[in-house]
Parts: structure tokens; C-alpha cells; sequence
């Protein structure tokens, strides 16, 4: 379903519904962070989805990592959550969601790269080579919070 994302942005149209997503921080042993490219808008993003009815949080973030990328993970901590309330989400059916995304720290323990109906590509991305990608802002806040390892997670 195409979308359009507004950041802080006054004309944007007024929020009217809330969705609990959640992506995965994954790093390899390497340090390196697994990433998509996303097939609706062509940036790059953690791998994630809407959790289901029925499905645990951590569920969801495995579940949706293996769709988009093949790779079956291990949920290992919380990174943060992102409710900013300037960020919402426009859909052509005229849902506009308000950001809420949490994000889980994960592992990776079996399986190999693959793209799916939602990725054009997945790789393992060095932390040195990020900022060559384009990526929504508010998502490479989710990618730096990871890549910091705070034991406090980030809740905004």
C-alpha cells in the first residue's frame, strides 16, 4: 500500500489511528547491523512489520525479521520505543497512523540472506558505511540507539 511519511511537518494530514510496530536491531558477531532495503518507499530500515492480534511483541519482531530477510533471530534486550508524535504515516485508503514503533535488540541464529515481498535487498551493513544509505531520519535514530547499546533504552 504506497505511503508518505511527514516529519514535523505542519501541513501534514491530523493522525487518525495508532499501530504497534516493531522492528529488530540485529548485529552479527561482527558488529555488522542487518538491513533492508524497503520495496514501498526504497530506503533502507531495520527489518519489522505490525505486530498481530495474538502475537507477542517479541514474536512479532521475530516473525517479521524472518519474512524480510530470511535470517531467524533471538530477541536479546529492548532498544527503545518511538512514539514521536510529529511523525505520521499517510496511506492512500486515508489512514494516518502516528509513529509507534518498538524496537528489540536481537541476535541472529540460523538461516541466510534472502529478500521478500517487502525487501528489494538485505544485507549485513558495517556501521562505518551507514551513513552512504538512505534512510528515513527517524529510523536511523532506531539504528544509532542500537549501535550506542545503552542499557536504558530511548523512550520518546
Amino acid at each position: 500500500m504506497p505511503k508518505t511519511d511527514y516529519l514535523d511537518d505542519p501541513s501534514a494530514p491530523k493522525a487518525n489511528s495508532l499501530v504497534v510496530g516493531v522492528t529488530a536491531f540485529v548485529q552479527d558477531d561482527a558488529g555488522r547491523v542487518l538491513l533492508i532495503e524497503r520495496g514501498d518507499n526504497g530506503l533502507w530500515a531495520l527489518p519489522g512489520g505490525g505486530q498481530e492480534v495474538g502475537e507477542s511483541t517479541p514474536a512479532a519482531a521475530v516473525r517479521e525479521t524472518l519474512e524480510e530477510t530470511g535470517v531467524e533471530v533471538e530477541i536479546t534486550g529492548l532498544v527503545g520505543i518511538y512514539s514521536h508524535p510529529g511523525h505520521v504515516i499517510a496511506y492512500d485508503d486515508g489512514e494516518v497512523r502516528q509513529e509507534f514503533s518498538i524496537c528489540l535488540r536481537a541476535r541472529p541464529v540460523s538461516g541466510e540472506l534472502a529478500t521478500s515481498d517487502e525487501s528489494t535487498q538485505v544485507h549485513w551493513v558495517e556501521p562505518a558505511a551507514l551513513d552512504g544509505l538512505a534512510m528515513h531520519p527517524r529510523m536511523r535514530v532506531r539504528v544509532d540507539d542500537g549501535l550506542r547499546a545503552d542499557p536504558q533504552p530511548y523512550l520518546g
